[in-house]
């Protein structure tokens, strides 16, 4: 390994328990080795992939203490999952030389997600309906949570530590208490401004921090002193209010736990027995902290979470865009962290950790921050994915298998799907070939990657042309399909992925050049002004909007239905961050609304029947693309044909990935 990274790969301890290197895989919802009071094979096979491949200590998804969708069942109540197959489980980590704690989930209150109450069956709204107090559920503002009696605290309470207990019992290296972190229910006990509680359990910051400290310490005294128990922590709250978040160098009053009581909060948990802090920022009403989109800085909660270590005596891990492993390296050699908690990056590459170590970093796959498969799936009742390898948590429907013969495949696009498609062919054993009617490979997404803060999308585009040099996949440039070409090649198999053609639009007055596409913009093609009205409010759209305004242009964006980012998949983390930077950089949001008129430097736009006219120099046009299906009309009789991505569907690059994975898998 390089010299650099060898800090990242000695050993530490949390509690007594030795751990192998300074990689530790933090918990993600939908990965639950207890889930629904069952044990959850699929996430046993996503766990154990990863400690064959490196990673020093996981942390499992939370299994949660009381049902959270009011189905009246209690975690405690799991004895056959907690028995055998629990106990198999810990052994098979252990014998890849890592460790594994289990999360407990001690509640959501105001932050859980109502909507999947509408397709879980006996799901209860009024059983979620609970807080630390009466507080309004973030997303659904008109759903007002009532407070947990004392008796409710305390028999939660109660079945936390024996569930801790009866992991411990089924061979669990430590368990982590799920959360002072990110605004969930300890954390709103926590947090001044969401406890109006009058019992033991509010008032001062001692009663406020009660509960988790009586769960800390009714489990040393069940499990033992040396059992080690860690807390998944937010350092700092990041809120300017309710559903407020503050963004990154923003100059705001903190409305949640500030960096003072941040302090005293940490050494009350020290003192109560916690043996480590699992450390991030942010609540559910600043999510983009805790969940970072690729708008959000690397390694952004470092400096946040090396301060409060200063203040404790007991490993601190930290979590957020950790993917800069020299960055992580030089943090841990310099003592300002104990460990690199990183999550999304195992769900884009299983063996990220042991190519790290064996110098092949070109090789890792790179997490883009999109949300798509890991939050935005789940949000939509589909369980956890990744939108780069839809085998996460999927492993059966999307395994890669060997084809029975060898067959001759022309990929028409080179797009991601295009070489996703051509990657998974070549490793089924067939031969594959891309024919790209451009110079170079990815398609549109080379313009969706083109503003300096979509470094990570870059980085996925260098993957995939690695791969398809790697795997000896023959691409043709400047070459356009047509019936002819396939015919003279007589492949076994045609996969169009041949994309989308961007929706024009032409507005009455407007002077030459005055209209810009934004695939253009985005790829240098055209120069733009000063004032630009941005039409479309999707994601383009708005990541264009922010892009200029951050640079310092006047930026209106227009969009003609009555909301901004309302793709299906697109995370809240993604787009609540979106709206604050634009909200921040001054772009002007007018929807429901369309230009009708340009009158030199002039625009007219009607919003609900009266006109605005704005000072414009050039209007860029994202408004969305039109699939390319004539090339499949043409060649689906001739052979086995398929259609996938954008030529299929406009739909995202979950979208475009999966439809190659299975196209692929087909033939």
């Amino acid at each position: 390994m390089k010299e650099i990274y060898k800090s990242l790969f000695t050993p530490f301890k949390i509690g007594n328990v030795k751990i192998k290197n300074r990689f530790v895989m933090c918990p993600m919802t939908g990965t639950a080795i207890i889930n629904n009071n069952e044990f959850n094979y699929e996430a046993e096979k996503f766990y154990l992939e990863r400690a064959k491949n490196g990673v020093g200590l996981i942390v499992t998804a939370p299994s949660m203490i009381f049902d959270m969708w009011g189905r009246g069942f209690w975690l405690t109540e799991a004895k056959d999952a907690f028995g055998t197959p629990l106990r198999n489980f810990v052994n098979k980590i252990h014998e890849e030389d890592a460790r594994v704690f289990m999360q407990l989930g001690v509640g959501l209150g105001r932050v859980i997600y109502p909507k999947p109450v509408e397709f879980i069956k006996g799901a209860n709204i009024e059983n979620i309906k609970i807080a630390a107090s009466k507080l309004r559920n973030v997303w659904d503002t008109s759903m007002v949570h009532r407070a947990l009696t004392t008796e409710e605290v305390k028999t939660l309470r109660d079945n936390t530590i024996l569930a801790a207990k009866m992991a411990k019992d089924a061979g669990m290296d430590g368990v982590e208490i799920h959360a002072v972190h990110e605004g969930y229910l300890l954390d709103q006990f926590a947090i001044e401004s969401m406890n109006s509680r009058t019992d033991e359990y509010g008032g001062s910051l001692e009663n406020r921090m009660r509960l988790a400290c009586e769960i800390i310490k009714g489990i040393k005294e069940s499990c033992g002193e040396d059992f080690p128990v860690t807390v998944r922590y937010s350092v700092v709250s990041k809120m300017k209010g309710f559903n407020d978040g503050a963004l990154p160098g923003e100059d705001f009053v903190e409305f949640g736990r500030d960096y003072e009581e941040s302090i005293a909060v940490a050494k009350i948990l020290e003192e109560a027995g916690c043996d480590g802090l699992n450390a991030d920022n942010g609540t559910y009403d600043s999510w983009y902290w805790a969940h970072p989109p690729m708008y959000m800085g690397r390694a952004c909660n470092l400096e946040d979470v090396s301060f409060i270590k200063k203040h404790v005596n007991i490993p601190v891990i930290c979590a957020g865009r950790m993917e800069d492993h020299a960055v992580s390296a030089k943090a841990v050699s310099e003592g300002l962290i104990d460990a690199v908690g990183v999550a999304r990056q195992f769900l884009a590459d299983s063996a990220w950790i042991e190519k790290l170590k064996a110098d092949k970093e070109d090789d890792i796959r790179p997490c883009i921050a999109c949300h798509n498969g890991c939050l935005g799936s789940l949000l939509q009742g589909k369980g956890l994915s990744c939108a780069l390898d839809p085998s996460v948590m999927h492993d059966e429907e999307y395994k890669v298998m060997r084809a029975d013969k060898a067959k001759k495949v022309i990929i028409v696009g080179g797009g991601i799907g295009g070489m996703e498609a051509a990657r998974i062919l070549t490793l089924r054993g067939h031969k594959a070939s891309i024919y790209e009617k451009g110079s170079k490979l990815g398609g549109v997404f080379n313009a969706a990657a083109a503003p300096d803060f979509k470094e990570a999308d870059k980085a996925l585009l260098a993957w995939y042309e690695k791969q398809m040099k790697e795997l000896g996949i023959d691409v043709h440039f400047g070459t356009e399909v047509t019936k002819d070409v396939i015919e003279g090649e007589t492949p076994d198999a045609v996969i169009v992925a041949s994309g989308a053609a961007p929706r024009k639009l032409s507005f009455k007055g407007e002077a030459e050049g005055q209209v810009v596409s934004a695939i253009d913009f985005l790829l240098g093609n055209k120069a733009v002004g000063k004032n630009i009205i941005v039409v479309g409010g999707g994601l383009t759209g708005c990541e264009i909007a922010y892009d200029i305004a951050r640079k310092g242009g006047n930026v209106t964006l227009v969009e003609m239905t009555d909301k901004i980012l309302a793709a299906p998949l697109l995370s809240a983390a993604n787009s609540n961050m979106l709206r604050d930077l634009m909200k921040y950089h001054s772009v002007e949001i007018i929807t429901s609304a369309k230009i009708t008129e340009i009158n030199g430097s002039k625009a007219v736009v009607e919003c609900e029947g009266k006109e605005r006219i704005i000072s414009v120099d050039n209007i860029i046009v994202s408004a969305g693309y039109i699939p390319n299906q004539q090339l499949y009309e043409d060649v689906k009789n001739i052979c086995d044909t398929y259609i996938i991505g954008d030529a299929s569907k406009v739909g995202s690059l979950l979208d475009a990935i999966k439809a190659a994975y299975k196209a692929a898998m087909e033939i």
